[in-house]
């Protein structure tokens, strides 16, 4: 079958990033964008979910890292949208537990066609490595806006503030990996009764 791929430039004056997705990947990434915790949590992005990730953001972290973060965020999550295109035939759902040491996460995602999210960390310090660690939410956010997603991510319980966000980001990916699965009991089938998605 052939392959499902995207490739997004998206420029403002805050951020540029060029990106380019392939779904049926292998796990492979180059990904860059200044802030090196994140550029981590999005490689085990790429490699837990199977999905080939190239990344470049050029962000104006002398600012903040706000528009870094959320940005990459719109960007992945319009590039599985238009990797996707109509989505017939997928599961358009997953949801995974995924343990990290004394940590788990949950997360579930449904390509509903609809923007919502509910991000929650646990995390209460401000920094974890070099990111601010409450952009988290930002992400999953511009994430579920660009894909048109509902995407719920929680950390169940946990001691470090690394497994925490690390748990959740391994367990979003392998949820999105299912959701963009092919269906082959549906076939070319539109996986809604509105007939859109």
């Amino acid at each position: 079958m052939k392959k499902r791929t995207a490739t997004i430039y998206r420029k403002t004056a805050e951020t540029e990033i060029h990106l380019t997705l392939t779904i049926e990947g292998s796990g492979r990434y180059n990904i860059s964008t200044g802030i090196r915790f994140f550029d981590h949590m999005l490689e085990l992005f790429a490699r837990h979910g199977a999905f080939d990730l190239r990344l470049r953001c050029k962000g104006d972290l002398d600012v903040d890292q706000h528009h870094t973060v959320e940005d990459v965020g719109i960007a992945l999550g319009e590039a599985f949208d238009r990797a996707l295109g109509d989505k017939r035939g997928i599961l358009r759902a997953g949801y995974f537990l995924m343990t990290m040491d004394e940590t788990l996460g949950l997360a579930a995602v449904d390509l509903s066609g609809r923007a919502a999210n509910v991000v929650e960390t646990k995390v209460r310090t401000r920094l974890v490595g070099d990111l601010q660690s409450e952009l988290v939410a930002d992400f999953f956010e511009g994430f579920s806006r660009g894909a048109r997603a509902n995407v719920h991510v929680k950390t169940m319980y946990g001691r470090s503030n690394h497994h925490k966000i690390e748990a959740l980001f391994k367990a979003f990916a392998r949820a999105l990996r299912f959701a963009c699965s092919r269906d082959p009991q549906l076939g070319k089938a539109l996986p809604s009764t509105k007939g859109l998605l």
